[in-house]
């Protein structure tokens, strides 16, 4: 006989039953326990490491944060289907999770607490050598960060003289195709951050990295602006889903 459902922060909807049970409660599978299928699961990825779960078997373990009890793979597996993949789970915006059937905050929480360690992971190794020899490396943690975000960003790399990552802040956030960035602002940051150079980067949510005009411009402004104060603009990275363009590989960046 099932509990009666409770509130506790989220809920999860059985099968083809328009009863919504309660995140953490009863559920129309019955649980396995530590022994039974849960406890396999874990025991696979202690055993094999890291790689030996399938995407929808890595979500359905990250469930079991919020579901203490029950079999999450189907709603692991129905996220996935949604979204399109266990990456774009991670990275979907926080209010459509919320409001995704079978989610709740607990859920949530255990998703984005994922997906901000593996942005610090990728932050952390690309702050362990200097930047310019690390490009590889701060391509993937760029495009982690960036590529599937709905909302366009400025962010700026601040570097120190060795090329060092000094910082990685967020200037500003727009709409979905437009974000206000101001030159003076940008080399102020620097200054109070005793970075001597930069590295711009921001995002096309239309997937497609080609630089506007206006995106030439003020790079133009900000490399002037720079020059004044012994700043160095060292490239320009537009992120797309999937793609990117350098401004400095593409001859782009006026004066260098």
């Amino acid at each position: 006989m099932q509990s009666s459902p409770r509130r506790k922060g989220g809920a999860i909807w059985s099968g083809g039953s328009s009863r919504r049970l309660e995140e953490g409660e009863g559920l129309p599978f019955a649980s396995t326990g530590p022994h039974g299928h849960r406890g396999r699961m874990r025991e696979k990825l202690l055993e094999r490491g890291p790689g030996a779960l399938a995407d929808y078997e890595l979500l359905e373990m990250l469930l079991f944060f919020a579901f203490k009890k029950g079999d999450t793979k189907p709603l692991a597996k129905a996220l996935i289907n949604r979204y399109g993949s266990f990456a774009n789970v991670l990275t979907a915006p926080q209010k459509d999770l919320l409001e995704t059937p079978g989610l709740g905050e607990h859920s949530v929480t255990a998703i984005k607490l994922v997906q901000d360690a593996a942005l610090r992971l990728a932050r952390a190794e690309v702050m362990e050598k200097p930047v310019l020899n690390n490009w590889d490396r701060l391509m993937d943690y760029l495009n982690a960060a960036l590529a599937r975000e709905k909302i366009e960003q400025f962010r700026i790399l601040f570097l120190d003289s060795k090329n060092r990552l000094i910082a990685d802040e967020a200037q500003a956030r727009g709409t979905v195709n437009h974000t206000p960035v101001y030159p003076r602002e940008v080399i102020k940051r620097a200054l109070e951050l005793h970075a001597t150079a930069l590295i711009l980067v921001h995002n096309h949510p239309s997937g497609d990295p080609t630089p506007s005009r206006a995106d030439i411009e003020m790079t133009g402004e900000i490399m002037a602006a720079g020059a004044v104060l012994s700043v160095v603009v060292h490239d320009h990275l537009i992120i797309g889903n999937g793609r990117h363009l350098s401004f400095r590989r593409e001859g782009l960046l006026q004066g260098r």
